[in-house]
């Protein structure tokens, strides 16, 4: 049976498109359906839950969280999803900051475990500010090199 006339009413009663208006598919009801033909008889139908209105669809945030959990294991960030140059998405002060603060912060931990003095911390420092030293690991490479680093008390 078709209610395409009650179902455009009841959509207008609800508030609501006509594909979210549900129509029970009960035989008893048919007939009563079928003769709702003023606003009246459908808000009557619409009382006994013959005609209800659906729930919105959103749209589904599933495929998203997976997205996100790949890319916070390190997935997906290769060339094809870049979108701009490498100094846009980290740009050069930022990655500085990053290394000098690591350089600076293990030069305090060796001086305060006295495996370098501190003229030989003053020396390294500035060199380190000079840009001498592109990771930790040179700057200790150096540091042995140099014969000032000291083996750690145990």
């Amino acid at each position: 049976m078709r209610f395409d006339y009650q179902r455009r009413l009841a959509a207008s009663i609800l508030g609501v498109g006509v594909n979210r208006v549900y129509i029970s598919p009960d035989p008893k009801e048919q007939e009563n359906i079928l003769d709702a033909i003023t606003r009246d008889l459908i808000r009557g139908l619409i009382r006994r839950n013959v005609i209800q209105k659906r729930p919105a669809r959103g749209v589904s945030r599933g495929r998203a969280r997976y997205r996100e959990a790949q890319r916070a294991k390190g997935r997906r960030r290769g060339h094809g999803s870049r979108k701009g140059g490498l100094n846009a998405r980290t740009p050069q002060k930022t990655r500085w900051i990053g290394v000098i603060r690591g350089l600076r912060r293990y030069l305090r931990e060796l001086k305060g475990q006295g495996r370098i003095d501190v003229r030989t911390y003053r020396r390294f420092y500035r060199q380190a500010k000079g840009g001498m030293f592109k990771s930790r690991s040179h700057l200790e490479q150096q540091l042995r090199a140099s014969g000032a680093l000291k083996e750690a008390k145990a």
